[in-house]
């Protein structure tokens, strides 16, 4: 792969998480192919249009709030990248602050995202976000599973909504 292809991965990554920071889920969104392809411990896999308004559904959610992003050790290879982001927020369901420490891991098509992992320690998570009952189940597959359910409700809920304007 030439050092043009991997300056445009890298390019995107930090036009992805500079998006991120000021909250702008379609600049976020412009930098994934339509057929993207996301994946994290809160909401499983999602795919196309879905991925997207998983961002923008975030992305709102935290407008005007103490949302936080850092973003290190960006990095591009061939057709993959990766990069070290932190978020920092107060969980709005009990109020309790928040410091995730997430790894992402890119694949690219035609210059955008197809793939991005987030990877994170969801008992970590658990604990800070719901405090000891967090802390007990967060490592469980049953939170997991119910985990997942919650948040893909009130993604297809939040698609609903759009759909509907």
């Amino acid at each position: 792969m030439n050092q043009q292809n991997i300056c445009i991965i890298k390019t995107t990554i930090e036009t992805f998480y500079k998006a991120f920071k000021s909250l702008d889920a379609e600049a976020m969104v412009n930098c994934y192919h339509d057929a993207v392809v996301f994946e994290d411990p809160a909401f499983g896999i999602l795919k196309g249009e879905s991925a997207k308004g998983m961002w923008r559904m975030l992305c709102a959610s935290q407008k005007n709030k103490n949302f936080k992003v850092v973003v290190s050790n960006i990095e591009a290879h061939n057709t993959l990248g990766s990069a070290d982001w932190e978020a920092f927020y107060t969980f709005s369901k009990t109020g309790r602050k928040v410091h995730n420490k997430v790894e992402a891991q890119f694949q690219f098509k035609d210059g955008l995202i197809i793939k991005h992992s987030d990877n994170f320690n969801l008992q970590h998570w658990a604990k800070q976000a719901l405090g000891f009952k967090g802390f007990l189940l967060g490592g469980t597959s049953y939170f997991s599973s119910k985990l997942k359910a919650q948040t893909n409700k009130m993604l297809n809920n939040y698609l609903n909504e759009k759909k509907a304007i």
